[in-house]
């Protein structure tokens, strides 16, 4: 596993543990020869991961889209930096590059990248273990509805265990590293006739 894909706010949030636990995963992942693959911005926690990195040697790729880079968002100082024309190639660019996925606290983006990464290893379109960093309970709540999903029948519980709950920074590489995904796969519920 060398290519850690974080998905994050282009904000900081209220609390300033957010900004630490990015820094730390930041330091990390530089420490132990991971490259950060992520959305390319130089603002909020995604700036504050991508400098930690930097800052201690690592190498970053970031991917944004056309539309960011003229609003001057991207961030110039890294290894490399890869204009797309959309947020959905964006995404597939990542996902090519990572060898496996975070979550960091974010808004809607960060939600939305998380949601396809796991509906494409529901689908068995890829094999990469997929983490939550749930700094401070930020996801508690997500859980949960992933819990009421299941208890519901639109969520299978197999596919629950997809996602990796973590809750600070320290544990990501070990966990990521360790994760062995089980050969269940959505289509093996559906009807064969």
């Amino acid at each position: 596993m060398n290519n850690i894909c974080v998905f994050c706010g282009s904000s900081h949030g209220n609390d300033p543990i957010y900004d630490t636990q990015a820094k730390t995963l930041g330091k990390l992942l530089a420490e132990n020869n991971k490259a950060l693959v992520y959305g390319g911005g130089n603002i909020g926690l995604m700036g504050v991961i991508a400098d930690a990195v930097m800052d201690n040697g690592g190498k970053v790729v970031g991917i944004i889209p056309d539309f960011l880079m003229r609003k001057e968002v991207g961030h110039l100082g890294l290894s490399e930096l890869i204009v797309v024309r959309s947020m959905h190639e964006r995404k597939q660019k990542m996902t090519e590059l990572a060898d496996g996925f975070v979550a960091m606290p974010g808004g809607f983006g960060t939600l939305e990248e998380l949601g396809e990464i796991l509906t494409w290893v529901q689908l068995g379109l890829i094999k990469k273990p997929v983490a939550l960093l749930n700094v401070n309970g930020f996801y508690n709540n997500l859980l949960l509805q992933m819990d009421h999903m299941v208890k519901q029948g639109f969520l299978k519980p197999q596919n629950r265990k997809l996602i990796i709950n973590l809750n600070n920074a320290e544990d990501v590489l070990p966990l990521l590293e360790s994760h062995i995904h089980d050969d269940y796969s959505i289509w093996d519920d559906l009807d064969k006739t």
